[in-house]
């Protein structure tokens, strides 16, 4: 069809009518200053000074970077609505899709944007829009401000070779209705900068981790990272990178599974929790340029955020040129495997998902699948008729041997093997450890070492009373819970008994 041949009207959008709709697009205080980041980044910026001021309604906030700054007529096009095609190859680094990020973010924040830069031996450059100004005039009019915007804050940037400064006033969503001499107003405005702080924490971490890439000052003091993979505890276990290739394009998909409750100190297992809670922070870590897009997700893969399931957390970095498979949002929040690659996400997890849930059963011991002996567990879990039973394990030595000691009495002995195991208070079980997880003792836990010696005693001589070699019975001990807990006192144990034999 010739569309050529068509006669046409313009029909150019009101402009008070859309540049208040950019206003609903949902983001947070928190998600609008990471995407003005993103900018900074794409700049090359090193430093970036994010600076609050308490004026009650009349608060601002200003963002200020040492990247490479931009020409007026650079600038003039940065604030444009919709400055750049999605469908354009971009620079691999750049953080950046649909060229709404600055003024999207911005908007859903405040009223008056002011954006001043200045590329390196250039000249100062700004530009304003003025929300009001637009809905009355009812044109994009983007206001040149001239000399009467070189206050103090602007002349920052002769200070430093390039930059830009992003200054939002009017900043209704979080002031409106606020009074400057009010202590709980105060107090609340301060509180969003503590969520804006922990979420830069943990989108920019990557950046920051490296002193050298990256540093940002809230208020003059230095962000540190949140490094939600715990890789510099020696607990951590790091599962070998998979490689997905997709389109031509590499994806790399590395999980983690973290230490449990007992293996860290209490600031570190708060601080790895938070911001959500361990819960909520399991699943995959989507990347895009190390910049983080999904906090911990199960990407609509179908498993849930379950207590047990807490210590896996798999790290995604994709490349930009994937970013509209992905379906990544104006907000960089979201993101979705395409469908070509969801069984490979989907058993990945799987798998990090088993280890996962047997460290935290096992509390933080590093599980060997291979051993699988019956005479291993005290406790047998059966299924009857879709129901779960707990039964004591018959063959495990030390009640095989019991039941042969009492001979005709045995009959006693397995009347009180049934009542134990009809009465196990499995309800209240699960409600405590529900309710207080980190609260449930290890076996032997804060016992003395004689009565776990004198336990692993009896165990073992059950199992030389069966014509079990000593070697054997070493290798039982060793995987037999809960001794398997203790390694170092099952050696102690087994070096005294060797010497013994060899003694008699």
């Amino acid at each position: 069809m010739n569309t050529t041949l068509f006669d046409y009207e313009l029909v150019n959008p009101d402009a008070g009518a859309l540049i208040e709709a950019l206003r609903a697009f949902g983001y947070h205080l928190e998600t609008s200053i990471a995407d003005i980041i993103d900018n900074s980044i794409s700049a090359g910026a090193h430093n970036i000074w994010i600076n609050p001021e308490w004026k009650g309604e009349f608060s601002t906030i200003s963002i200020i970077d040492d990247g490479i700054g931009m020409s007026e007529e650079v600038l003039v096009n940065a604030m444009r609505a919709g400055s750049s095609n999605p469908l354009l190859e971009r620079d691999p680094v750049d953080l950046g899709r649909f060229g709404l990020g600055l003024k999207t973010a911005s908007f859903s924040q405040c009223r008056k944007l002011t954006v001043g830069s200045k590329p390196a031996k250039g000249k100062i450059s700004v530009r304003c829009w003025d929300l009001d100004y637009v809905n009355k005039t009812g044109e994009w009019r983007l206001l040149n401000p001239g000399n009467n915007c070189f206050d103090g804050l602007f002349l920052t940037l002769e200070k430093i070779p390039s930059g830009t400064i992003v200054l939002w006033e009017k900043i209704d969503r979080i002031t409106k209705g606020m009074d400057s001499k009010s202590r709980k107003h105060e107090d609340q405005f301060y509180y969003h900068l503590e969520v804006v702080k922990k979420h830069l924490s943990m989108v920019f971490h990557r950046y920051i981790e490296k002193s050298n890439t990256l540093k940002i000052f809230i208020n003059k003091n230095p962000l540190k990272p949140w490094d939600p993979f715990l890789k510099t505890n020696e607990a951590t276990q790091e599962l070998p990178t998979t490689p997905i290739t997709f389109y031509g394009q590499k994806i790399l998909v590395t999980p983690y599974i973290l230490p449990h409750r007992s293996k860290l100190d209490d600031k570190t297992y708060e601080i790895a929790g938070d911001p959500g809670g361990w819960t909520e922070r399991q699943g995959f870590y989507v990347y895009r340029n190390k910049r983080l897009i999904v906090p911990g997700d199960w990407l609509g893969l179908g498993f849930r955020k379950e207590q047990h399931t807490k210590l896996a957390r798999i790290l995604v970095d994709i490349p930009n040129s994937l970013d509209g498979e992905w379906k990544i949002d104006v907000k960089k929040s979201s993101a979705r495997p395409p469908a070509l690659i969801r069984e490979d996400f989907k058993k990945i997890a799987s798998l990090t998902l088993e280890r996962a849930i047997a460290v935290y059963r096992h509390r933080g011991k590093v599980v060997d699948n291979e051993t699988d002996d019956i005479f291993a567990y005290p406790w047998l879990t059966k299924v009857h008729h879709g129901f779960y039973h707990y039964s004591i394990n018959r063959d495990h030595p030390i009640v095989s041997d019991i039941l042969q000691a009492y001979g005709d009495e045995r009959k006693k002995v397995e009347a009180m093997f049934r009542l134990i195991e009809e009465t196990v208070p499995v309800p209240l079980i699960i409600l405590n450890e529900s309710q207080n997880p980190d609260k449930i003792k290890q076996p032997f836990e804060d016992t003395p070492t004689t009565e776990l010696q004198a336990v692993m005693s009896e165990v073992f001589d059950s199992m030389m009373n069966t014509g079990v070699s000593i070697d054997d019975a070493k290798n039982r001990l060793s995987h037999m819970k809960p001794f398997s807990d203790y390694p170092k006192f099952v050696n102690e144990f087994i070096h005294i008994k060797e010497q013994d034999v060899k003694n008699e």
